[in-house]
């Protein structure tokens, strides 16, 4: 067993953020990640990183660009802490040496994002997240902060309190990959969890192959509600062919959308007669769509990006990773001719529910980043808002976890926080039949104490964690079964189909349909490779059974929320509706089936009360 007196699981920006802040004070800190920390995520984000840095701009007004942005359902006092700490954390990436693109007079150059009221999005070429990375993983590496890369976490070891708000995480259990062992993690103080998004939930994303939804789904096992999961954003300019994000960078230069009929559509349909290409993602992906459906498309699939007017020396200077991914992807010289776009799942804006110091209602374990939800997003992520949230939530986890004083918590978490109960949860389906079930992982923390009392230490409670993973990686591997691929398949189309960005109930149903055949089928589950060394078997089949966990709880939150809200829309439920929805949606895995409640939206910042107004761009 390694022990730790902080565990950071997953070391894409938020996980390395954390581990840094950690340390700084004074924490025995390591970095527990399946990929080479340079490997994660965070070297996909091309666009840049929102901070009111400039004379004529100020983080109250990037505050209500976020919660206009979010649709009125970010929470404020979260929202204000990303706008007010964004600068100095921007800083202080630049101090550790981060070449951000630079003004001929030598400073940071900003420029204008979707949903920004200034160009505040600085960033480094159109590899920001590729530098962010290289610059944190260095300062990691200065400190000489331990890192188990290659090492799958698969279950958190947590304590089995009936009350989740009662319950312990002393640690975490993982598969070391490059020899099949499975060891316990134990923290002393905390775990961060930091695994990123889920997108490999959808058969059509930006996501990498990695993001697997590992700790929203290893949390909501543990008894943490997940919140607002029905919030998925779809980012209007992906390559068809594989999902390769086209950055909003190209927007913010001046790059125009066209429809099959060579008209700027945005503007000439009226989906955004002021911002035009550079409204908000939601409103963009939607107007795509409808161009298509409404068969202005080109080969009723996709639009045209048209960069061509920026010119060579523009391009070359600001996108020219943009031209590779469309030459490499696409066979398009983007110099020349548009290049193909269509919305691709990207981000979730619901995730881990969390105050805003990362903690979550079990005492000990924490969340930052994509997998989790603060919120600062609300109902839809403004571009270049995901970065910031990385480094300074990031930030506020790893300070905490190792016991910095951040003062009380304004966003109140777990069960007791909830203002009502959804007794029918408008599944076609038996509630039972909807949560994690299956014989390899106990939901309720019945297999992490097979004795039925209270283990004794937290040692103890971490080494029977670990008995249970090794009896179920044995389980996989030694009987017949089907293969995670097929399974993982049919859920993908699914979800595609019909959780996307257009949703209508019927279409919702048939999803959780099939969702419990999908849960059903991977009961018998097997794995056919026996070696011990780098058997990726293992590790992508207990994936696929975090996708199906997490899959479950956006369509139930979609099902659930009958009005029309940032990324989330009904063709039933054609208005926003303020009067009804104006909270959060949460779902909760209680006593064997998944549980949904509401908690309030905090309007109430410490600068300002903010009033939801019509969202127009």
């Amino acid at each position: 067993m390694y022990e730790h007196d902080v565990i950071v699981v997953g070391a894409g920006g938020a996980g390395l953020r954390a581990a840094i802040a950690a340390h700084e004070e004074g924490a025995d800190v390591a970095l527990v990640s399946k990929l080479h920390p340079v490997r994660s995520h965070t070297g996909a984000a091309e666009g840049g990183i929102n901070a009111a840095l400039r004379d004529g701009d100020d983080w109250t007004d990037h505050a209500y660009d976020t919660m206009k942005g979010s649709d009125y359902l970010g929470d404020a006092p979260a929202i204000e802490t990303l706008c007010e700490t964004s600068p100095e954390e921007v800083i202080q990436l630049e101090h550790w040496g981060m070449p951000f693109s630079r003004e001929d007079d030598g400073r940071v150059s900003q420029r204008p994002f979707g949903g920004l009221s200034f160009p505040r999005t600085t960033y480094a070429g159109a590899e920001t997240g590729h530098h962010l990375l290289h610059t944190m993983y260095e300062q990691v590496v200065k400190r000489g902060i331990k890192v188990y890369d290659e090492f799958y976490v698969m279950d958190l070891a947590v304590t089995d309190e009936a009350d989740p708000e009662n319950r312990e995480c002393h640690g975490c259990v993982a598969y070391d990959i490059k020899n099949g062992e499975i060891v316990g993690f134990r923290a002393n103080n905390g775990v961060v969890l930091a695994t990123g998004g889920d997108g490999q939930a959808f058969d059509h994303t930006t996501n990498a192959v990695a993001n697997t939804g590992d700790g929203p789904a290893m949390a909501y096992r543990a008894g943490v509600p997940v919140e607002d999961m029905e919030f998925v954003q779809f980012h209007p300019t992906t390559l068809p062919s594989t999902g390769v994000l086209i950055s909003e960078g190209v927007r913010g230069e001046g790059g125009i959308l066209y429809n099959a009929e060579g008209e700027r559509f945005m503007f000439e349909y009226g989906y955004a007669n002021n911002a035009g290409e550079l409204a908000s993602r939601d409103v963009v992906s939607r107007a795509e769509l409808t161009e298509v459906n409404e068969g202005r498309g080109v080969e009723d699939e996709y639009v045209y990006l048209d960069m061509r007017h920026l010119g060579e020396e523009r391009v070359l200077d600001r996108l020219e990773n943009i031209l590779h991914l469309a030459e490499d992807f696409e066979g398009v010289d983007g110099l020349v001719e548009p290049m193909p776009v269509k919305p691709g799942q990207h981000y979730h804006m619901g995730g881990i529910e969390v105050n805003e110091h990362g903690e979550t209602c079990v005492s000990g374990l924490y969340a930052a980043g994509e997998c989790a939800c603060v919120s600062v997003h609300g109902s839809n992520r403004l571009g270049g808002n995901a970065l910031p949230e990385l480094i300074v939530f990031g930030a506020q986890a790893g300070y905490h976890a190792a016991g910095r004083d951040l003062g009380e918590a304004l966003v109140e978490t777990g069960p007791s926080a909830a203002i009502e109960h959804e007794d029918d949860l408008g599944a076609p389906v038996e509630p039972g039949a909807l949560g994690p079930t299956d014989d390899d992982v106990a939901a309720d923390g019945g297999e992490r104490a097979a004795d039925g009392g209270q283990l004794a230490t937290p040692a103890e409670t971490v080494e029977r964690t670990v008995e249970q993973q090794r009896q179920r990686v044995e389980r996989l591997k030694g009987r017949d079964g089907r293969n995670h691929a097929e399974i993982r398949d049919k859920l993908q189309k699914a979800m595609t189909r019909w959780v996307n960005v257009f949703r209508e109930e019927e279409g919702l149903k048939k999803a959780l349909e099939i969702i419990r055949e999908c849960r059903e089928e991977y009961q018998h589950v097997a794995v056919s490779d026996p070696s011990d060394t780098y058997n990726t078997d293992v590790i992508h089949t207990i994936e696929t059974r975090n996708l199906i966990d997490v899959a479950e709880t956006i369509t139930l939150g979609a099902l659930a929320r009958d009005e029309f809200r940032g990324a989330h829309w009904r063709a039933e439920h054609q208005e926003r509706k303020d009067d009804e929805w104006l909270k959060h949606t949460m779902v909760q895995w209680s006593d064997g089936s998944p549980e949904l409640y509401y908690t309030d939206v905090i309007l109430e910042g410490a600068e300002k009360a903010y009033e939801p107004k019509v969202r127009s761009y």
